[in-house]
């Protein structure tokens, strides 16, 4: 077991597609959002996902001067849509767990508080995280290693103490931004080699993720 891997007091986890099943809604809310402008995206778009829609349908558009309506299609669509979106199953469970361990819990998202904070409610998870920083709290997004530097301030924590569990590229950057050992969830994805040099460790699934946490908690 490595030093970080005693001293470890705290988790911040992303959110979609690592505590919430929303990459297939995702997807298709993008689908939706470019459909009439650009090709149908795969699922390579999310390592690149991270920071505001204005952001990544930019990336994914030949004209930017079609922004801003993707956007509106997206949101439109993801609104009518959020329902269907359920946590992984045992989250719940998990996350007291690891709070019965001593493990202070934070939560570092690029989604929208608004969004967030519905579903947080909606599942009755709202009261397991002690600090969280959505995408539009600051003017930075991830990768940019501000918000999980804002979490370990409102912490009080030093980034050895800490282990970030993510599912997305961006993910595992802004960890190493500021010296947070970062865990991946690959989902299957081939990770890009810089990134799998970054990671402390990579798994398949939120589920594996989540028994490795286990074991390094209790």
């Amino acid at each position: 077991m490595s030093p970080r891997e005693k001293t470890l007091r705290a988790v911040v986890f992303d959110f979609d597609g690592t505590l919430v099943d929303s990459l297939p809604l995702v997807l298709r809310a993008i689908t939706h959002a470019i459909e009439p402008f650009g090709p149908r995206p795969t699922m390579d778009i999310f390592a690149k996902l991270g920071g505001p829609p204005e952001r990544f349908l930019r990336d994914l558009l030949d004209d930017a001067r079609h922004v801003p309506v993707a956007v509106a299609r997206m949101g439109d669509y993801h609104l009518r849509n959020q329902h269907l979106i359920r946590p992984f199953d045992g989250v719940e469970v998990v996350l007291q767990r690891l709070r019965s361990a001593g493990i202070v819990l934070a939560l570092w998202t690029g989604r929208d508080r608004l969004s967030t904070e519905v579903l947080l409610r909606e599942h009755r998870l709202t009261e397991h995280f002690a600090a969280v920083v959505c995408g539009d709290d600051l003017p930075t997004h991830k990768p940019d290693p501000e918000g999980l530097r804002e979490i370990l301030s409102r912490l009080g924590l030093a980034p050895a103490e800490v282990m970030m569990v993510g599912d997305a590229d961006v993910d595992v950057l802004g960890a190493a931004g500021c010296g947070v050992p970062a865990l991946l969830i690959r989902h299957g994805r081939l990770v890009d080699g810089e990134v799998r040099e970054k990671a402390w460790r990579t798994v398949t699934s939120p589920h594996e993720a989540y028994e490795l946490l286990l074991q390094h908690a209790e």
